[in-house]
């Protein structure tokens, strides 16, 4: 795997900007422990021996997990509403939790 272009130009260099969670990112310090581990290992070996930082930083760029885990929260409380078990006010939660 290489992370360099294809077809190297002056073009490529001028447009090809970094992408990096450096600046006003949540994911910080999970992408300089990722970037070490890799400058450590090299990118062939650091691939198999840094995955589970890739994953941890992986997590919280796309936050799956995350996303999921409030999917399957609000389809149980539908089912609750459906099955009448929840009624009137205890419905409905504050906005920010049925927001994601």
């Amino acid at each position: 795997m290489s992370i360099s272009p294809y077809f190297r130009s002056p073009f490529t260099d001028i447009t090809g900007g970094m992408v990096s969670h450096q600046m006003l990112g949540n994911c910080q310090k999970q992408e300089m422990r990722y970037m070490d581990c890799l400058e450590a290992y090299g990118l062939d070996r650091g691939r198999v021996k840094c995955g589970e930082l890739f994953d941890d930083f992986h997590e919280c760029q796309t936050k799956t997990k995350q996303f999921k885990r409030f999917v399957a929260i609000r389809k149980e409380r539908e089912r609750q509403i459906a099955e009448g078990k929840l009624k009137g006010d205890e419905k409905f939660l504050s906005p920010r939790v049925d927001s994601f």
